[in-house]
């Protein structure tokens, strides 16, 4: 989405409203995951979204951040254990928020998403789209959209986490993705390379 410089995007419109609703209670540190309405754990720092891939992967690199979708399920037992134990980390969840957009979807949820070539698909149709077949998955993308449009699926990916890791692998993998590892190493050898 082109703007004039200066103007107001949707994506600056909800975070000024976001930054207006916390007011001066609102103070930097580790956030506690909170079940939301839909079944999904949500941390308070998740990018609030229009739900347009593109605009959000512009978006988290216009703040220097690397954009990935996270997809959860209701009553999965290893999401509950992602928010409960290893976002409970102030380590690993201070990484991730100061380094990373993150979008939690539903993969049974039913909320319309415009892919990075423009279609609008449900949420579930979405992950049917990219293969995500269980949950926890995190799909992590390029620092930038160009280039996406033309690919399809898993293929706009740079890596995938299927499934839940250990924490310190867990970290490790967005460390992975932030350091650009992909880019030379598998992310097995990469990890090898850090011990």
């Amino acid at each position: 989405m082109k703007t004039q410089k200066g103007a107001l995007t949707r994506r600056h419109a909800i975070a000024a409203f976001g930054f207006a609703m916390l007011g001066s209670s609102a103070a930097p540190g580790h956030a506690k995951a909170r079940l939301g309405d839909d079944g999904l754990y949500q941390m308070d720092w998740y990018l609030e979204s229009f739900l347009d891939l593109s605009e959000d992967l512009a978006g988290a690199a216009e703040k220097g951040k690397r954009f990935a979708i996270m997809w959860g399920l209701k009553g999965c037992p290893s999401c509950k254990k992602m928010h409960e134990v290893h976002l409970a980390d102030p380590k690993i969840e201070s990484y991730i928020r100061d380094n990373f957009e993150i979008l939690h979807l539903n993969h049974i949820g039913s909320r319309m998403v415009t892919d990075f070539d423009g279609r609008k698909l449900g949420e579930k149709a979405l992950g049917e789209a990219y293969g995500v077949r269980f949950t926890p998955t995190i799909q992590f993308f390029p620092e930038k959209p160009a280039g996406l449009s033309a690919l399809r699926g898993q293929a706009r990916e740079v890596v995938r986490m299927p499934g839940l890791l250990e924490p310190p692998e867990f970290l490790a993998m967005f460390r992975y993705v932030r350091e650009r590892g992909y880019e030379t190493l598998s992310f097995p050898d990469w990890l090898r390379k850090q011990a």
